[in-house]
């Protein structure tokens, strides 16, 4: 019975409650220990981003993988992976890495502020204790063992019979500016989501580009950005060039490529020619064009059953065969009459036929073009049902099913060189292959915070060699019966064994004579 009474009688445990709650949350938010993890799955969420084709890089390979596996891309969309950079997840790392970091700067600045101001600590008593101890032998003065040791950089204290002096205040200096330089990334990055913009645009030869909204094929422009924010240029791709690698081992391998273009940096402005490769981007004003992809664009010109050209010009194909650039090719003929048109095709940019009569591309230049005929299909596309299509998707799957197969199978015709034709069953059309352009890929991007991000890094790489270079040490000396005893010590771990030769030099210094002081 004294017992259940003892324990009714006993001090339950204080509830935290609400504010106790968010004094722990912050707490724990802004500890060293939870600022390291969150830079670390920093690190670690954005590989995605360069293992899985990004939208606003490569969206052809999106498509790709849209087109061979649709439910691995559709997994893939759910989880944010085509959009690493803009994905739900990243952001909510990004803001609690952000406020980790505010937390641990305001604080570290504080500390460090009261220890510039700070003075050194009396020498200890008996200084032999200590790591490193010396005994120095003549007269020497407390004023002039302070004066050599100033002359040494050392910040000094004094008092009766003895001197203190402290070095290496800039580790921590370069401590707290690495934690700055990171908030001043974040800030630079942020900057630039909100007032920057990037697009990506596929330009075949012989056609322009104006830097307007609805020239993009994909346009991400920040919270703070108006269509009247792009920069007024433009330019035309007069010609695209491809080598390759043609013997050995790394046969087809691409050397460089180049896309010739004619830019007018605003309409006023008068044409100037620039060669735009891999890593030299077109810069207008801080607007930077990257050369990012390129492919093969087959020109066809398509005759209805009426004898009308219903389509003409060169059509984009998708790189399904990256050593070869053997590509898929889809053209949608929906002015066609009687019926409309459309056509499942395959590049070959090199065309070699094989032993069982097939024919592959050996090489990636367009040395022997031809294109096969895979299918051709007459009825409505869906084209005008109001509904997106992808380019390189002919239909989606119901409407296939409604389509009437022209050519499929063993009815394919060889394939056709350039200049050549073939007339579809049923007299309702004639398709014929007239020439080869090439297309390029670009991104568009323009970043306020690009600068501000090369300086921020530029800083945390300073301080980072700051910290690691510099070690922060105590000098001490006591003056008594004629004799001086020295003794030292380091407050970095790790740093006692390279502090030794600098301890023999600090004792040399105080047992010189007047002449030999540095």
């Amino acid at each position: 019975m004294a017992i259940d009474e003892l324990r009714t009688q006993a001090p339950r445990p204080a509830k935290l409650g609400p504010v106790g709650w968010l004094r722990w949350f912050w707490r724990t938010l802004t500890s060293m220990k939870t600022a390291l993890i969150l830079l670390f799955l920093f690190a670690l969420a954005s590989i995605p981003g360069s293992l899985v084709p990004q939208r606003s890089v490569e969206p052809d390979k999106v498509a790709l993988i849209y087109q061979n596996d649709p439910a691995l891309a559709e997994w893939y969309d759910r989880l944010h992976l085509f959009d690493v950079f803009t994905a739900p997840w990243f952001a909510a790392i990004y803001l609690l890495l952000f406020a980790s970091l505010i937390g641990c700067v305001i604080p570290r600045t504080t500390t460090y502020l009261k220890e510039l101001r700070r003075k050194p600590p009396t020498a200890p008593k008996n200084l032999s204790r200590l790591p490193h101890h010396a005994v120095v032998e003549g007269s020497l003065e407390v004023e002039e063992a302070a004066r050599r040791l100033r002359k040494l950089r050392f910040r000094v204290a004094t008092g009766p019979g003895w001197v203190s002096a402290e070095k290496g205040y800039l580790r921590e200096t370069g401590n707290l500016l690495f934690h700055v330089a990171l908030l001043g990334l974040l800030v630079a990055v942020g900057i630039g989501s909100l007032y920057g913009y990037r697009g990506n645009v596929l330009v075949v030869e012989g056609d322009g580009f104006a830097n307007t909204v609805a020239a993009y094929d994909r346009y991400m422009p920040g919270n703070r950005v108006s269509a009247e924010s792009l920069e007024p240029f433009s330019f035309t791709l007069k010609d695209f060039q491809a080598s390759y690698q043609v013997a050995g081992a790394k046969r087809g391998q691409e050397l460089d490529y180049t896309a010739r273009l004619s830019v007018q940096d605003s309409p006023a402005a008068p044409a100037r020619d620039y060669d735009l490769k891999v890593n030299e981007p077109l810069d207008v004003n801080g607007t930077l064009t990257y050369l990012i992809g390129h492919g093969y664009a087959p020109v066809f010109k398509v005759t209805d059953g009426k004898g009308q050209v219903a389509f003409e010009g060169p059509v984009p194909c998708l790189i399904e065969q990256k050593a070869t650039l053997t590509s898929g090719c889809v053209i949608k003929v929906p002015d066609a009459q009687p019926t409309q048109l459309g056509f499942l095709l395959t590049f070959l940019p090199t065309s070699v036929q094989l032993g069982d009569g097939s024919h592959v591309s050996a090489f990636p230049g367009a040395a022997r073009p031809e294109v096969k005929i895979l299918g051709a299909f007459s009825g409505d596309l869906g084209v005008r049902s109001g509904k997106p299509q992808s380019v390189y998707e002919l239909a989606p799957p119901e409407v296939m099913k409604k389509l009437t197969p022209l050519v499929m199978g063993s009815k394919a015709p060889p394939p056709l060189a350039v200049g050549a034709s073939f007339d579809l069953p049923g007299g309702v059309g004639k398709i014929e292959f007239t020439g080869v352009k090439e297309w390029m890929t670009l991104q568009i991007a323009h970043d306020p915070g690009r600068m501000p991000a090369l300086l921020a890094s530029a800083l945390a790489t300073v301080a980072l060699v700051l910290s690691l270079m510099i070690r922060r040490r105590r000098v001490f000396v006591r003056i008594k019966d004629g004799a001086a005893d020295v003794g030292g010590l380091t407050r970095t771990e790790g740093s006692a064994a390279g502090f030794a030769d600098e301890f023999a030099d600090i004792v040399k210094v105080l047992s010189a004579g007047e002449k030999d002081v540095r």
